[in-house]
């Protein structure tokens, strides 16, 4: 099987990668294993690579075979480099590949209880299984395994002997101590400008809109400028439709290949382009990765829905975190940052397919020490959050946005205060200081918040004495006890906010058992009822979406009346009133294809002050 890479493609500052064919699976041969070596090479051609076959099964003239096939590929990548460095065009090389087919399992034993073993699948993970138990079995190993002359490599004692130790690499060749393997060693901090410089200005929360992928769109293309050799911003085509196409004034995409005339209207493309546009996910994180392994910083962003594509890859890369933080002479890395936007919730054209924000699921599962998720409910606090992401190390971090118009809540000082604690008390929104609340209306995610905060202005207007505290939350690990995550709130700040005994009502962006997953082991968590994302929708209108799942304006307000005792009865009215108007939203949505004009146009009503924590 291929693993695929894609070659640097600028010859005037790097070389190829090593790409590798592996002819069995565990258990299956691979497809391009059994290609004939005449196809195989047309085939690789074809994808851009000068391939080389060393093919062959006697030791000494593989050996041979494969040193002057290395021999003639440097030569043939320093001569690319050379014409491209003298020329200053970088033209799209076709760099060398070599193709090693050799028997799998090579040099060991021919068959094994008549079975073949070398150069067949058995020759996978555990060639010779069972040797504890046979003896005939061990025989066999030990015969196999002194076949490499062990006698000439290590003394009587197990040591190497001098030869060995003397062909060691010493110092910075060794494979730890290399810059090329640890690239931390190489990495510079980046310049990043004034993330201030770039706020939405907000006169009053909940007062106004604006898109909150745009003004972090202009702070990556100032990032682009001023690091214009160790940052690179990543998407899989998809940068105009996340707003963030202020990065093309800086840069443009990344193309070697053949150019037409008419890619010169608005196409965008440089050979010498910082922004990385490839219709595969996984292609983008596996270069990323290299990118941050390699001592440079960067960012990925991709449609929620289909993040899910690097799962794995996040899998690996949060693993291999973690135990690089046991290792002292690991130095750090740029921490791999995610934006993850086109949301769940703002899927009315693309529908169902698009509706799925269940990473942040996946990431809960890694280590504490290396995940970080945040979920900021507005423009300010997205760029608070960007830049601490891109000064962090040695993180993953997951930053949930969406890309299009929402309600802008927080000033600058007040969203880097906020974003800071991560988690907090909206007092504008509140209607409890110095008072034990009778509820209180929680939420994370830009449009949840937009419903909480809805819900709590027609909770206040319906019942003025209503003690309501609203919080929101950015970091969503502080949630967790600080014994769990390192960004986890103490028993005693949990309380503070949440109460003991008060009813929570939770709006969430994702799915809602993970907020009860973090919170479970709170002394208040019998009370706290979490709305979320419960895999309803199709091509709905916004509300209506947020509706099939429950997280709108009007549910959560029936919700505060169920939970809260003394508006059980009373509050019967109002309840009515709000489903009522919930009823007829749905018709209306169903009827015209758009939410009332209410809905849409609809603005936080009480108070002339800036949002302030």
């Amino acid at each position: 099987m291929a693993r695929e890479q894609v070659p640097e493609p600028d010859p005037r500052r790097r070389g190829p990668p090593d790409p590798v064919l592996n002819g069995y699976k565990i258990d299956n041969p691979t497809l391009l294993s059994r290609i004939p070596s005449d196809e195989l090479t047309q085939l690789l051609a074809g994808y851009g690579w000068t391939p080389f076959l060393v093919e062959g099964s006697e030791p000494e003239s593989m050996h041979q075979a494969m040193a002057a096939t290395l021999d003639r590929c440097v030569e043939l990548v320093r001569g690319a480099q050379a014409e491209a460095r003298r020329t200053g065009v970088a033209a799209r090389p076709r760099w060398p590949m070599i193709v090693l087919r050799a028997p799998k399992g090579w040099t060991a034993p021919a068959e094994l209880d008549g079975h073949a073993l070398e150069g067949s699948w058995r020759a996978h993970q555990v060639p010779i299984p069972g040797v504890k138990r046979d003896p005939a079995r061990l025989a066999l190993l030990e015969r196999w395994l002194r076949s490499y002359r062990p006698e000439e490599l290590f003394d009587a004692a197990g040591a190497p002997v001098a030869a060995v130790r003397e062909a060691a690499p010493r110092g910075p060749r060794r494979m730890g101590a290399s810059a090329r393997a640890n690239g931390g060693l190489l990495k510079k901090a980046l310049r990043l400008p004034d993330f201030r410089d770039y706020a939405v200005t907000v006169e009053s929360p909940g007062g106004s809109q604006a898109g909150n992928t745009g003004p972090l769109g202009a702070f990556l293309r100032d990032v682009l400028r001023a690091n214009d050799r160790n940052f690179r911003f990543f998407s899989p085509d998809e940068t105009t439709s996340n707003r963030l196409d202020a990065v093309y004034e800086a840069s443009g995409k990344l193309w070697l290949g053949a150019s037409l005339p008419e890619d010169a209207d608005g196409g965008r493309l440089a050979p010498d382009g910082r922004a990385v546009e490839v219709l595969s996910e996984h292609t983008l994180e596996g270069m990323l990765e290299g990118y941050l392994l390699t001592g440079r910083h960067g960012l990925l962003a991709s449609y929620e829905a289909f993040v899910h594509i690097i799962d794995s890859m996040f899998n690996q890369h949060a693993k291999w975190l973690s135990i690089c933080n046991r290792l002292s002479w690991r130095e750090e890395i740029a921490s791999l940052n995610l934006l993850v936007t086109s949301t769940v919730w703002r899927q009315d054209h693309n529908g169902f397919t698009h509706q799925d924000p269940g990473f942040l699921d996946v990431v809960v599962n890694k280590s504490a020490e290396v995940t970080r998720i945040y979920l900021p409910p507005d423009a300010n606090c997205l760029l608070s959050v960007a830049d601490h992401c891109l000064r962090s190390e040695n993180y993953v971090n997951v930053i949930v946005a969406d890309k299009q118009v929402h309600l802008q809540y927080l000033s600058m000082e007040a969203a880097v205060a906020h974003c800071a604690k991560g988690i907090g008390i909206w007092d504008w929104a509140s209607s409890d200081e110095g008072h034990d609340p009778d509820v209180v209306m929680a939420c994370a995610g830009d449009v949840a918040t937009l419903e909480a905060l809805a819900a709590t202005a027609m909770l206040r207007e319906a019942f003025p004495d209503l003690r309501l505290r609203f919080v929101n939350v950015v970091d969503l690990f502080k949630l967790q006890p600080e014994t769990e995550h390192p960004h986890g709130l103490s028993d005693r700040d949990f309380d503070s906010l949440f109460t003991g005994d008060a009813p929570i009502i939770f709006n969430f962006h994702g799915y809602p058992w993970l907020v009860h997953r973090l919170a479970y082991r709170r002394r208040n968590h019998p009370n706290l009822h979490v709305r979320g994302y419960k895999e309803k929708g199709s091509i709905n209108t916004p509300l209506e979406l947020a509706i099939e799942n429950q997280i709108d304006r009007f549910s959560l307000a029936m919700d505060v009346i169920d939970r809260v005792p003394r508006l059980l009865g009373p509050g019967a009215h109002a309840k009515e009133r709000f489903r009522n108007r919930q009823i007829q939203c749905r018709l209306h949505a169903q009827e015209y294809g758009i939410d009332p004009p209410d809905i849409v146009g609809w603005r936080w009503p009480a108070g002339d002050a800036v949002g302030r924590d």
